[in-house]
């Protein structure tokens, strides 16, 4: 059946219409607002006839029915979704086997012994002069306990 065989004006008004008959019922009994959210519901039939919805509906429906249909019979698609599914299987059995070598070796400590070589090995990170390190991040060195170099009073913890 093609799309020009369907008389869809009188199936999408039929719809349309027989949305609104339920949708009164349903604003005597539940209330305004479901009543409106169901006249909502009961247009779009018609208002996707009015703006060729509905065609492109149809056209997109027939195309992977097509898809479908060529893909059961197609010996070359079907080699297709083997080699995927190998590629799927291969990308989880590595993933697995990384995953059990980094426990592996952060329970013999070698990721920690490796963690520190690295750190030890590593020239420390040189700062401005006038700056220290201090639990909070670098603040600039005071002088003599008495307050900054301008002579300002360190205001520590005001804030």
């Amino acid at each position: 059946m093609t799309y020009d065989q369907i008389a869809w004006l009188p199936l999408t008004a039929g719809l349309t219409l027989a949305g609104l008959i339920v949708s009164f019922f349903v604003w005597r009994r539940r209330g305004t607002a479901a009543g409106l959210r169901g006249v909502a519901w009961s247009l779009l039939p018609l208002a996707a006839y009015l703006i060729g919805a509905i065609q492109l509906l149809w056209t997109f429906g027939t195309a992977i029915a097509h898809f479908a249909s060529s893909f059961v019979f197609s010996q070359r698609v079907w080699a297709g979704i083997i080699v995927l599914g190998v590629a799927i299987v291969l990308f989880v059995v590595s993933g697995s086997l990384r995953g059990r070598a980094l426990r592996r070796a952060t329970a013999r400590g070698h990721l920690w012994r490796a963690r520190n070589r690295a750190r030890r090995s590593a020239p420390a990170r040189a700062r401005p002069a006038g700056w220290m390190t201090t639990c909070s991040g670098t603040r600039p060195r005071c002088c003599g306990g008495t307050g900054f170099a301008d002579g300002s009073p360190a205001h520590v913890g005001a804030g």
